[in-house]
């Protein structure tokens, strides 16, 4: 007797599913989401990073900028010290803002690494 067509059995393939993981573990993104102690513990750990970069750039900005009146003070001629200001000044002030910036990104996709499970 023959079959119908539409009676007719198809092998259905696709890639291999992941094998799950224990019930008992739980990525941090969901601690995280959950507001958890361990979760709190990692956003405080981003924080914690990018409070020591702010920090050590305010530091630097500090020892940068706090001795700029005793030396204009010093200076005989106030051409030179807008010549400190224009171009003594401005060129660390950059480069400390270029490296604070890529510094925080570095903390923040080290922090997604962590938090995607990568």
């Amino acid at each position: 007797m023959p079959q119908d067509p539409a009676d007719r059995r198809v092998v259905v393939t696709g890639p291999p599913r992941r094998a799950r993981r224990a019930s008992g573990y739980y990525r941090p993104r969901t601690e995280i989401d959950e507001q958890t102690t361990l979760g709190h513990t990692y956003v405080r750990s981003l924080m914690r990073t990018q409070l020591r970069a702010a920090l050590a750039v305010f530091a630097f900005l500090a020892l940068l900028v706090g001795p700029l009146p005793l030396l204009f003070e010093a200076m005989p001629d106030a051409r030179l010290e807008w010549a400190v200001l224009g171009f003594g000044l401005y060129v660390p002030l950059v480069l400390l803002a270029r490296w604070y910036v890529r510094r925080a990104e570095r903390n923040e996709r080290d922090f997604v690494r962590l938090v995607e499970d990568r």
